[in-house]
């Protein structure tokens, strides 16, 4: 799907106009353009810090966000590379812990766009050999990479990592990666490096299997959840609110680690994950107090993300709608809409506001979204800049999954106000898209940092 990145800083979008009349947004996997390019460019990939590298279909985003609050808790200075952005195009690059600035950044695409004449390098190729650029020449401890789409094939899969991880798995982008879970999980596996520990989650049956071989073909080794290390509830700490307790245990040894502070039962897997990376590791020397402090300061925008009650968009709500919270969320499938629903256990009467890309499975999201322990009511919007699902398909789809009602509306204010009209209900779910998350985030003032 083309990518129609802008920017307020007039140098930054000059670059971005030239980066899309170069590719026009074409999804092409493999690794020939983006190692030509790096070659032109000197090969920065070669000169980076030790790479902490995350493949998944949900979840490697918020992975990445623990590593880099663990690794900073601990005193280190972190690059952190990820996709898409939500709002500024400098989210996805981040030097030595800040974001990176728009002079800086104009500067590098510049670079990049001037070396990639004539190789036909994708939008996202060119941003990652701008990002590895700026990583090569800013001094930092560690790296952070998240994986783009895949992982075999991605453009990211050039670095030598000193450790690989698998967030969990599910079905999407079927039309790059195949349909079936193991040929995802393959493609995924795909950044295993020989004598690279490859930390995964525990997938169980066929998976597993496809992700050992394609492992054992790459001379890594598994380190996956439920053998090599485990995490399971173990009570609550007093506190107001309560938190739970969780039990880490690897061949380190065991760990108490505390309920993340980012929403959704999810979390906690993702928090698990991160920590069974840093531990397989012996580069980056990481203290355990840094590892449970990461929980509860580590923040990943648009990920089960409450918002202000205070921004622009939230007040258009009466109180009574946003009495248990206005939530935000990305999802933008099956499992990830699942995840949501898993954790949304209130019984509380909800208003989803939902908007979706064309290339995505509404039905399996909206299935999922709408089944909540209490009445689902649901407006539809288009989402801005973007080939999307119609409103009015979206809430066909509603109303056949048991929503109690079902509207469309322009943009996401007029679904504001309309639940605003409606009355009575208690929280305001907005999901379908990161796209729309943008969009949100930007309309209640709200910009990632």
């Amino acid at each position: 799907m083309p990518d129609h990145a802008t920017s307020t800083d007039p140098a930054v979008q000059a670059q971005l106009d030239r980066l899309w009349a170069l590719s026009p947004g074409a999804d092409i996997l493999g690794l020939d353009r983006i190692t030509r390019l790096l070659a032109r460019l000197g090969d920065p990939h070669r000169a980076l810090p030790p790479v902490f590298h995350v493949a998944g279909t949900n979840g490697k985003g918020s992975t990445c966000a623990y590593l880099r609050a663990a690794l900073e808790a601990a005193g280190y200075r972190v690059h952190a590379y990820t996709s898409p952005h939500l709002v500024r195009f400098n989210e996805r690059i981040r030097l030595a812990g800040r974001l990176i600035d728009d002079a800086a950044l104009a500067a590098l695409l510049a670079e990049v766009l001037d070396r990639a004449d004539g190789l036909g390098a994708s939008f996202f190729e060119v941003t990652t050999a701008a990002a590895f650029l700026a990583f090569a020449r800013t001094p930092a401890d560690a790296c952070i990479i998240e994986v783009g789409l895949g992982g075999r094939l991605d453009a990211t899969n050039v670095v030598t990592p000193v450790v690989c991880g698998i967030a969990a798995l599910g079905i999407d982008h079927q039309a790059f990666l195949g349909d079936t879970a193991e040929a995802i999980a393959a493609e995924k596996a795909g950044i295993a490096k020989p004598g690279v520990p490859l930390v995964t989650m525990g997938y169980g049956g066929t998976v597993t299997d496809t992700i050992a071989r394609v492992a054992r073909h790459a001379g890594a080794v598994v380190l996956a959840r439920g053998e090599a290390w485990r995490c399971g509830g173990r009570g609550v700490i007093g506190g107001t609110p309560m938190r739970p307790l969780f039990d880490y245990n690897d061949a380190h040894g065991s760990l108490t680690l505390r309920e993340p502070a980012m929403g959704g039962r999810h979390q906690v897997d993702n928090l698990a994950l991160a920590v069974a990376m840093l531990r397989a590791q012996s580069l980056m020397p990481i203290a355990e107090d840094a590892i449970v402090q990461a929980a509860g300061e580590a923040h990943w925008p648009a990920r089960m993300q409450r918002l202000s009650d205070t921004g622009p968009l939230v007040r258009r709500l009466p109180p009574s709608r946003r009495r248990s919270g206005v939530w935000l969320d990305g999802a933008h499938n099956e499992q990830a809409a699942a995840a949501i629903s898993d954790s949304w256990t209130n019984g509380l009467a909800t208003a989803l506001v939902i908007g979706m890309l064309a290339n995505k499975d509404a039905d399996v999201v909206i299935r999922e979204l709408t089944d909540t322990s209490g009445p689902c009511e649901v407006v539809a919007v288009p989402v801005p800049g973007h080939a999307c699902h119609s409103p009015r398909h979206l809430a066909a789809l509603a109303r056949r999954h048991g929503a109690i009602s079902a509207h469309t509306a322009a943009d996401v204010e007029e679904a504001f106000d309309m639940i605003a009209r409606q009355g009575g209900g208690d929280s305001v779910l907005v999901a379908g898209s990161l796209y729309l998350a943008g969009r949100v985030l930007e309309a209640n003032d709200e910009l990632p940092d």
